[in-house]
């Protein structure tokens, strides 16, 4: 990829405890382009949301950014202060969170939250404000926009309040959306109509989205590409039809293993023992390998590296060229 939107390089989130520093997210590296989707996937706990959240500093104190480096657009902003940030934050980069009342006030009418948020963020009158807060909001597929415009979060379904948190993201045309989970409270026929509206905004806009979700189906309609997580960790990154059909992680082999198609009727899906460790007994070496059924010496150890495996980047020893060469030699 040349010339990324969004570059971020092995960052470190901690948490300070009486009884230590505990590690979140162990760095994480990777790259979106404009006018690209990146999900990110994994179980609960493998530092998805953390890592979105650490992107825009809107981590829950005592956490932090232990190290690393985030870049916006060729400029860090990881080391802004806390009004850089802020003016960063609506304008360049959109969240979009997984319960729409997180971003919405329920005292307030959902047109006049979008266009304090436009007049915030750019040089436009409240005539013009209340224009383009309706053109969002036909945008995202909200009916009758110029009627509903007057209205309050709690007058509309789940599925409206998070089309009306997509347009108060977008508010200010940024050029990155982080969304977390915006799918997950919503039912099947709702989600594909989320999905539609975030497509849409990349393909029409240009704008980058770092897609946060557990829904290795949701990723699969919308993704260009996947990272899948683990302890804090990036264990496998690539297009996501490579990702799906052809996994290379164990851990990923796992997650597509345990997801039900129509193909195969009969069998049992794939069981990945265990659980994932809490952070404070993450395991030296790769943190998968006690739940690893292809895990040698090498993996309780060493930290793997990602190498280069296809068109894909894995952290496995399995993909280890010295590896192969003992593999071959024994």
């Amino acid at each position: 990829m040349t010339d990324p939107l969004l570059s971020v390089r092995d960052l470190v989130v901690e948490f300070p405890t009486r009884r230590g520093v505990l590690t979140a997210v162990d760095g994480v590296s990777f790259d979106i382009g404009r006018g690209e989707v990146l999900g990110v996937v994994g179980e609960s706990g493998a530092g998805k949301s953390i890592t979105g959240s650490a992107i825009i500093r809107l981590l829950e104190p005592p956490g932090r950014i232990g190290g690393g480096t985030v870049t916006l657009d060729g400029k860090r902003i990881d080391t802004l202060s806390d009004d850089g940030i802020r003016r960063i934050r609506g304008k360049r980069i959109g969240m979009v969170f997984q319960d729409p009342l997180t971003s919405l006030n329920p005292l307030y009418r959902i047109g006049r939250q979008i266009s304090e948020t436009i007049q915030t963020h750019l040089d436009v009158g409240a005539s013009e404000a209340r224009r383009r807060a309706i053109s969002l909001l036909e945008e995202v597929g909200i009916p009758a926009a110029a009627a509903r415009i007057d209205a309050y979060p709690h007058e509309f379904s789940g599925g409206m309040r998070q089309r009306v948190v997509i347009a108060l993201a977008l508010a200010a045309e940024p050029d990155l959306v982080i969304a977390d989970e915006p799918t997950t409270a919503l039912d099947v026929s709702v989600q594909a109509q989320i999905i539609s509206v975030l497509k849409k905004l990349c393909q029409e806009r240009g704008a980058a989205v770092m897609l946060i979700t557990h829904d290795m189906g949701v990723i699969a309609e919308t993704a260009d590409r996947v990272a899948v997580m683990y302890s804090g960790r990036i264990v496998e990154i690539g297009p996501v039809q490579d990702v799906i059909r052809k996994p290379n992680h164990p851990y990923t082999k796992g997650l597509m293993g345990s997801i039900p198609t129509l193909e195969a009727r009969h069998g049992k899906l794939t069981q990945i023992r265990g659980s994932m460790p809490r952070l404070d007994s993450i395991p030296p070496g790769c943190p998968f390998h006690p739940r690893c059924e292809e895990a040698f010496d090498r993996c309780s150890r060493e930290r793997p590296i990602p190498e280069p495996v296809g068109d894909s980047q894995v952290a496995c020893w399995l993909h280890d060229p010295a590896t192969a060469r003992e593999e071959a030699a024994s």
